[in-house]
């Protein structure tokens, strides 16, 4: 869950007011619970599905996480709870706090499906690096998954995923595709107007009157989100064989 109720990063990526207050409201905290039985309770008999990831990077490290993180795996467990009471087939994956990174927080497996996931993003790529998941892993007897990871060179992904094959981890590296850029297996090409967008989405708009100003025609944009919708297709992008070969893929 990327948007959890209250915000469970207090950044960009949960569309919050910049501070995860889902640890601190019940009333969010009981709507998250909510949620996800209730997601549950629809996807309890579907086999495509391999499990439920309750939420994403939860709590900045750039917050009270002396406070905050001691509030995250009793959330968890409320929430593996209510899962239970409808679905007690799928897994259930648990990110680290601080982005993903810290399995500090988490104490001994409070069920038989769960499943510890990390985040790992521009470190230099030794053991040490995933030494912490390792003992982890070890300690517990549980498994564990490199959930998210990329956003680099074909030569750091390729040293980063044999790493983590080479200790026996799950991994999965995003997205799939990106505007023009080869960090990712697959590339869009920009629209002819795509330009216009960006230019008016990074502009000026202190005010409204330059909003209205700086606004570009209507007919620009519109085309532009229609070529947008067919440059995506596969077969108008453009496949990045660096980034397939650096992943092991043909």
């Amino acid at each position: 869950m990327h948007a959890a109720p209250g915000g469970q990063t207090g950044d960009n990526i949960d569309d919050s007011w910049g501070y995860p207050f889902l640890f601190e409201s019940p009333e969010s905290q009981q709507l998250t619970v909510d949620l996800w039985r209730n997601l549950a309770a629809r996807y309890r008999e579907e086999p495509a599905l391999i499990g439920y990831d309750l939420l994403n990077e939860p709590i900045a490290h750039y917050f009270d996480t002396a406070s905050l993180n001691p509030k995250l795996e009793p959330l968890y467990q409320r929430t593996v709870s209510a899962i239970r009471e409808v679905d007690r087939n799928h897994i259930i994956f648990l990110g680290g706090a601080q982005w993903d990174t810290n399995f500090k927080v988490f104490g001994p497996p409070f069920d038989p499906k769960l499943v510890y996931t990390f985040h790992k993003y521009w470190m230099t790529v030794n053991r040490e690096a995933i030494q912490e998941y390792l003992d982890f892993r070890e300690k517990y007897d549980v498994p564990i998954w490199m959930g998210e990871s990329g956003e680099n060179t074909d030569d750091w992904i390729y040293s980063f995923r044999t790493l983590l094959e080479a200790h026996n981890i799950g991994w999965c590296f995003w997205p799939y595709k990106k505007l023009d850029a080869t960090s990712n297996p697959v590339s869009i090409n920009p629209p002819d107007d795509w330009a216009a967008i960006i230019t008016f989405a990074e502009g000026p708009r202190s005010t409204f009157e330059e909003v209205r100003k700086n606004r570009p025609p209507r007919e620009k944009i519109q085309k532009a989100l229609r070529d947008y919708l067919e440059q995506i297709k596969f077969t108008n992008c453009k496949v990045n064989q660096g980034y397939l070969k650096a992943l092991g893929l043909r």
